[in-house]
Formats: C-alpha cells, structure tokens, sequence
C-alpha cells in the first residue's frame, strides 16, 4: 500500500518501472521565449511533465556585429538575455535544455544569408565555445546545459545552402561537416560534459537538383545526407544522431516512405545502416522533431481526435525502439505567426484531446527516473537530477534525502543520506541495500534543500 502511493506520488504505474526512459518534451520558441505569457506557459509544460525543452540559438540574433572577443562568454557585443531567461526558466521548473545553433551571422559570411556557412569555421568554433562556456554551470546564475546539436534540417537548401555544385553533385554534406567540426570544438571546450547530436535531418529529400527552381527547393534524403557525411575523414565525433521522422501532412507515424526517405517506422534501418556507414555500433537517435497538425488551422492536417491517437502510436513506436533517447513534439501552442500548427493548444489556450495525453505518456517515460544497471553483491551509487534544487541553492549546495528500496513491493531499506548538487544539477545518492544478482529494485528519493522545496525521483535497479 505504502509503495503505490509512493508510484502514485511520481506518476510512475509499476508496471512502467522496467521500460524504456526517454527525454521528453517540447519546442516552442515563441510560447516559451517572446510571448508575454512566456513564464506561465514554461509552467504548463512542467505541468505537462515535460523533462527537455529545445530551443533554437539564432547565432545572426545573438551576435548581430563581430564581438572583439568571441570566445568570451561575457563579450558586450552578445545579446544574450531572452535565451538566459529561457535556460533558467527550464531548470527552475525541473526541465533540461537542448539548444540547437543554427543561422550565420552577415559579418561571417559576407551577407550571403543566415543558411549559408560561415567563410571562417573558426568563428562558429569561438561562439559555440562562448555559448557552451555561459551555460557550463561555472558562472553564478547560469544554469548549466545538457544537450546540444547543430545546424537544422541542413539536408535543406532552406536551412543550409547551396545543397549541390554546378555539376549538380552534392555539397551540402561537406558544408556541414565543417560547420558542425568547427561547433563541436567549440561546445565541448566550453563544456566536455556537453551532449552533441550531429544530423538534425528532414525525413524527406530528393537527392538531385531541383527542375523548378523558386518553387520547390533542392534537398537530399537523410540517408544519402548522412552516408556521405559518415566518408568525412577524420571522422566527426557526435554523442548522438539527431532527426525529424516527420510524416507527409495528414498521415499518420505507421506511414512508410521509400529509403534514404526516413519516416518514425523506418527508423530501425536508419539506425543499422548508421552503424555501419560510422563503423559504430548502437548509434543513439534523437527525434529532436515530431507532431501532427491539426484542423482547422492546417486544412490538410488530421482532426484533433486523430492527433491524439496519433500521439499514443508515436509513443509506442519511440519506447519501443531502445536507441531511442529522446522526443521533442513540435510545437506546445499554435501560434497565428507560424504556419505550423501541431500544438496540443489552440492559440486560445484551449487544450485540444493530445494535450490530456501527453502528461501520463510523458510521466511513464520519464528519463528523470532512471534505470541503472549495477553489479551483485555492491550498495550502488545512483545519479538523479535535481534541476530546481540546483537552480534555486546553486552548486554543491546539499540534498537532504529519504530513500527507500523496494523488491517488488516489499521493503528491504531505508536510510537518510545528504547528498551535494553537481555541476550539471545531478546528485549522487547511495542506495541502503547490498544487490543481489537477477533482482530488480525500486528505489524512491524524497528529496529537499535547506528551504523545504522537494522533488521526488524512482530509480530502477537492475543487477547483473
């Protein structure tokens, strides 16, 4: 009885505590950056149990003239302020952060436009470092941020240009191997506890010049995109390969198109044939992209009811794929701004049927309580985060925690460590009970900082 009411405290169905963990959660720059009512709807996405939000970090905005020291996080010549207030507003509320850099700035590249490369790779390398550097987790204030990727859809012309030469052979691989070399340097001297997810692909591309130019714009598929990426020598380092398995407009996740196209289904094989173009094995996959619009705002989208059903396919689909790290749904709140309407509001804040969906499939999944595997016969260390915590106590601030281990619903430990927040908000905890081999234990944080402000996390145990 004590045990379900724990589960129930979280959210999490005993059932679920075996699964797959999955960041979870949402990107809407416009609802959670420059909307007045920006601070309440960062609240409706915790309420949402969202667990990331990403954001894009328009390089041209940030640094619209040349800073005098580019690498310097604290340069006069960045504006950074609305993305500060966006990056503390996630972790106060228990959130992580992914950001994506994309958009180069005019002195960079001679005014070329903000999806053409920058002539100097150098100098996405000095602001990807000053942007990793700011949210590092080393300067008072600023919390520190966990997921990055770079560059968006460059498998685009629309986001990054030309895709092909004059002889029509392709290009844009090449271009974006120097621009995520050159940002990947940067992020991980800023911060090497960084995540980077290369790729951030579009599902669909044509692999040849376009006939009507003005009309309908040159692409490539994501698998031809990422197998002349993966010649690039020497080889490009990534924690992650990043992608937006969208379906056509008004079709569903089961919707099957032909490889290189790469659709939420056909996953699997785009992740074999990663494997094997990078010579790695398990390549993790990130769906930094993904929803459905809805009518009537999108006329060619599907009904709100559909979106719904749809949403419960696609979280299927992603837990049951174990690469699968990461979903972010695209967007939170229509916007009349945008042409993309796949929010789980209407622009009147009125919740559509996918809305009462996503928070249980959000809270099964939670990446925030983790899975751990742990050796027989050792009282193990667990690593959970506590972004609120740390953003309101700041590092090595303590955690005053009650833990209680379960096998199956029996009680087999309790004890009262005080743990200390880490750099990256997480605090290690040691579990009061000696594993033994083939058992699978729960295990329950309630924890504290000196104020009184809680947060509750399960672990799962799997010993081996």
């Amino acid at each position: 009885m004590v045990f379900a009411c724990l589960l129930a405290a979280v959210g999490l169905p005993a059932a679920a505590a075996a699964g797959e963990r999955m960041w979870v959660g949402f990107q809407d720059d416009p609802s959670f950056r420059w909307r007045d009512d920006r601070a309440h709807m960062l609240d409706r996405a915790r309420d949402h149990n969202a667990s990331v939000l990403r954001t894009t970090v328009y390089w041209s905005r940030i640094a619209p003239t040349r800073p005098s020291s580019p690498a310097n996080p604290f340069d006069p010549t960045y504006r950074f302020d609305d993305l500060d207030e966006f990056v503390r507003g996630a972790w106060g509320r228990g959130m992580a952060v992914m950001l994506t850099i994309w958009g180069t700035p005019g002195w960079a590249n001679g005014g070329r436009g903000q999806n053409y490369a920058p002539g100097n790779p150098g100098d996405l390398t000095a602001f990807a470092r000053a942007l990793a550097s700011r949210y590092s987790g080393r300067n008072a204030g600023l919390p520190f941020v966990q997921f990055y990727t770079v560059w968006n859809e460059s498998n685009l012309e629309q986001f990054l240009a030309p895709t092909f030469d004059s002889r029509g052979r392709p290009l844009a691989p090449y271009t974006y191997a120097r621009i995520y070399r050159a940002a990947h340097a940067g992020i991980k001297a800023g911060n090497p506890k960084a995540l980077v997810g290369i790729g951030e692909t579009s599902p669909r591309g044509r692999d040849r010049p376009t006939p009507a130019p003005g009309r309908l714009q040159n692409s490539m598929s994501p698998g031809r995109f990422a197998q002349a990426l993966s010649t690039v020598r020497p080889r490009l380092q990534f924690d992650a390969w990043s992608h937006h398995p969208y379906s056509n407009l008004g079709l569903g996740p089961v919707q099957r198109v032909r490889f290189p196209n790469v659709s939420l289904t056909q996953l699997p094989q785009f992740e074999r044939k990663l494997d094997e173009w990078f010579g790695r094995r398990n390549i993790p996959m990130w769906i930094t992209e993904y929803g459905f619009e809805t009518k009537p705002g999108e006329p060619k989208g599907v009904t709100p009811a559909q979106q719904a059903a749809y949403m419960r396919q696609t979280f299927a689909i992603a837990e049951d794929d174990p690469r699968v790290q990461m979903l972010i749904w695209f967007i939170f709140r229509d916007d009349p701004t945008s042409t993309w309407q796949s929010g789980l509001l209407l622009h009147s804040d009125k919740e559509k049927p996918a809305s009462n969906i996503f928070a249980p499939l959000a809270r099964i999944v939670d990446a925030r309580n983790p899975i751990v595997s742990a050796k027989a016969g050792q009282f193990p260390s667990v690593r959970v985060p506590v972004f609120e915590l740390a953003f309101r106590n700041g590092l090595a601030a303590p955690v005053f925690t009650t833990t209680r281990v379960y096998n199956g619903t029996r009680l087999v430990g309790v004890s009262q460590p005080t743990g200390s927040i880490a750099i990256d908000g997480w605090v290690s905890l040691l579990v009061p009970v000696k594993t033994r081999k083939g058992v699978t234990y729960t295990v329950t944080f309630d924890m504290a900082d000196q104020h009184g402000t809680r947060v509750f996390r399960i672990a799962t145990i799997v010993t081996r």
